[in-house]
C-alpha cells in the first residue's frame, strides 16, 4: 500500500483520487491536506465564520469518503472539490437562515473578495491608494461577478472549470467576466488593471 510519505505536491491529483476511490486512507488524508487551504480560502468568501467553514470542509470530506464507491473515476479534482463545497455551504447557510426565520437569496448573497498585494508594489502611497481603489471597485461588483473574477484570476481556473464550480454554462461565465471587466475598465486603464490583477494574492 502506498504510504502518505510517498505523496508530495508533485503527486498527480487523478492518481491520488483513484487510490482514494479504492479506499486508500493515506490518499484520502493527502487530498484533505493538499486542498484544505484552497477550500478554506474559497469557503471564507461565503462566510466570515471560520469554524463554520472548517466544519463544512470536514463534512465534505466525510461525505466523499462515505460515498466514494459511487463517485466518478475521471474528474478534475480541484474544481470538483470547490463545486462540492460551494453547494454544501449554500445548503447549510440556507438551512441556518430558514431555522432563524430569515430569508436568503443565494444569488444576492455575500461573496467577500479581499486581497493583499506584495509589499514591493505598495512602497509608494500613490500605489497603495490605487490598490485600495481597485479593492473598493471589486467589492462593489455583484456577487457572481466577484466570484468569477476570484476563480479566474486568483485560482487560475479555466472557463469550463468555473462553469462546473458555479453550476452555470461556459457562456454565462464568459458573460459575467466580460461585464465585470467592462465595469472595472470604466475607472482603470486596461494595462494598469491587468498589472494589478496579476499581482493579487489571497
Amino acid at each position: 500500500m502506498k504510504s502518505q510519505s510517498n505523496f508530495s505536491e508533485a503527486s498527480d491529483d487523478k492518481t491520488v483520487w483513484q487510490l482514494f476511490l479504492a479506499g486508500n486512507v493515506e490518499a484520502f488524508e493527502y487530498l484533505m491536506s493538499a486542498h484544505f487551504r484552497r477550500l478554506f480560502q474559497y469557503g471564507s468568501k461565503f462566510s466570515k465564520d471560520q469554524e463554520f467553514v472548517k466544519d463544512c470542509i470536514q463534512d465534505l470530506f466525510l461525505i466523499l469518503w462515505e460515498k466514494r464507491e459511487n463517485l466518478g473515476n475521471d474528474i478534475a479534482v480541484k474544481p470538483y472539490l470547490m463545486a462540492s463545497l460551494r453547494r454544501l455551504m449554500h445548503r447549510a447557510i440556507s438551512s441556518k437562515s430558514w431555522m432563524a426565520g430569515e430569508s436568503l437569496d443565494e444569488k444576492e448573497g455575500s461573496f467577500e473578495l479581499e486581497f493583499s498585494v506584495e509589499q514591493e508594489y505598495i512602497d509608494h502611497e500613490s500605489t497603495l491608494a490605487r490598490t485600495r481603489q481597485l479593492e473598493k471597485l471589486l467589492g462593489e461588483l455583484p456577487k457572481r461577478q466577484k466570484e468569477v473574477i476570484y476563480l479566474k484570476y486568483f485560482q487560475e481556473m479555466s472557463r469550463d472549470q468555473i462553469s462546473e464550480i458555479m453550476s452555470v454554462s461556459p457562456q454565462t461565465v464568459s458573460n459575467l467576466l466580460q461585464i465585470a471587466i467592462k465595469q472595472l475598465k470604466k475607472h482603470w486603464k486596461a494595462e494598469f488593471l491587468t498589472f494589478f490583477v496579476i499581482h493579487l494574492f489571497i
